[in-house]
């Protein structure tokens, strides 16, 4: 049975949490297997919207087994959280949440960590983390002296091991300045045995788990979270985030090989945003990227900071098409196009007056690329209940031809409001 995964082609807040609970009810498992809780995942549902960070957004199928992977890092406080508003909103999540024994926690020495290292800037431009320690739980996992993972709050050093990471973490921060002995090993130890209890209803080995599933013919299906672009060995560097956010990282953070996934769904809203600092060659700094941003209602799911806003950038969206092996395309928000005369999509770069069709490896070169544009008429008509792709007004279907032919794969959904009913699919994507 074909395994699917679905994947930001930007730099995030594509969307996919919408696909993602509509693809689901043909799946057996979903599973999130990177980032933390920067993610921001937007449903909507019988005129309600979730707001999830660490839960999957199949989470509204009670049929259907939820699993956060090994590699996720978690904050059991803002995971707990999480589960109370569903709980409260009538959102089954019991034994259908499944967390890693292998998933790193986020500690409040992270937090601090983030705040302290946040005042350094890279070229005078801030990174633009949302602060809540999930770059610095990433660099203990990779540092593995310091680390803790989710399996090691039930065994019997707990206590031991959070004496030592307190005593090296108050030198560090004594080192950069800052007051006396501030973390409380005593305090951190009851708040975070407290999370273990709470939690251990839902923790297992997922890697096993997912090993017989995909094994047994199950069906599958991998949420990716943040955008390839902010992948931490592809992306725009350092201008993202701390875990591989494109197709190359489901394997690594689930544990299922990539010979078990067989449909590759790339996501990408129908012009571009982006949240924090880094290079954005398309942006529209402007009354046209103020109108996208107003009519799409880009702010941060997460952090509810403005988005920065342009035009469909189809030298980046088809350089992670490729990284991420998309199969189609998913075009998201194309409504918010709707009430604009004429509309541009970034085709090459200009480098110092040579045109290149390959996105640079190097932020400085990105930095310096002015885009080449193509410019489409607009349609100028509200799409919001249209109901197939050949009601479609003619502009529209032409920009979505013009962005399948420039990224090499077909428009399978399209996506032309928040409600569910508001996705058009072609023949074959449910399957």
């Amino acid at each position: 049975m074909p395994a699917t995964c679905v994947i930001g082609l930007q730099w995030g807040d594509e969307a996919k949490g919408k696909i993602v609970d509509l693809l689901t009810e043909q799946h057996d498992i979903v599973v999130r297997y990177q980032g933390g809780a920067n993610a921001g995942h937007t449903v909507v549902r019988d005129g309600q919207t979730y707001k999830l960070s660490l839960v999957p957004s199949g989470i509204f199928q009670p049929q259907v087994q939820c699993v956060v992977a090994g590699g996720v890092v978690l904050n059991p406080a803002s995971l707990l959280c999480e589960i109370e508003s569903l709980v409260k909103r009538g959102v089954k999540v019991d034994k259908n949440l499944m967390l890693s024994d292998r998933a790193h926690v986020i500690f409040p020495w992270h937090v601090d960590e983030d705040r302290l290292l946040d005042k350094q800037c890279t070229s005078g431009e801030a990174i633009g983390t949302t602060l809540r320690g999930i770059g610095p739980c990433y660099r203990d996992k990779v540092g593995r002296s310091l680390a803790v993972r989710l399996g090691d709050l039930y065994r019997p050093d707990f206590r031991a091991r959070i004496d030592l990471i307190t005593a090296a973490k108050n030198e560090t921060f004594h080192a950069f300045g800052a007051p006396g002995d501030r973390l409380d090993a005593q305090r951190i130890f009851e708040q975070y045995h407290a999370f273990a209890e709470r939690l251990s209803l839902h923790v297992a080995d997922t890697t096993a788990y997912l090993l017989d599933a995909v094994e047994a013919d199950k069906r599958v299906l991998f949420e990716g979270a943040q955008g390839a672009l902010l992948d931490i060995d592809h992306g725009t560097f350092p201008f993202v985030t701390s875990s591989n956010s494109s197709g190359v990282g489901v394997s690594a953070g689930s544990g299922v090989p990539g010979r078990y996934i067989t449909k590759v769904v790339g996501i990408v809203k129908a012009y571009t945003t982006r949240v924090g600092g880094g290079p954005f060659p398309t942006e529209e700094d402007n009354e046209t990227g103020e109108h996208i941003r107003r009519r799409g209602n880009e702010y941060g799911t997460v952090t509810k900071r403005p988005r920065r806003c342009g035009w469909f950038d189809a030298v980046a969206a088809r350089y992670t098409a490729r990284l991420s092996g998309a199969d189609v395309l998913a075009v998201m928000l194309l409504d918010v196009l709707s009430a604009l005369p004429e509309l541009k999509i970034c085709t090459a770069y200009d480098l110092e007056g040579q045109r290149i069709t390959d996105f640079p490896s190097h932020v400085d070169d990105l930095r310096r690329v002015v885009p080449v544009y193509e410019t489409l008429p607009g349609w100028q008509k509200e799409i919001s209940d249209v109901c197939c792709v050949d009601d479609l007004p003619i502009n529209a279907r032409k920009y979505l031809d013009r962005l399948a032919a420039l990224l090499g794969r077909p428009v399978g959904v399209i996506s032309i409001g928040p409600d569910r009913q508001q996705t058009i699919f072609a023949e074959g994507m449910r399957d």
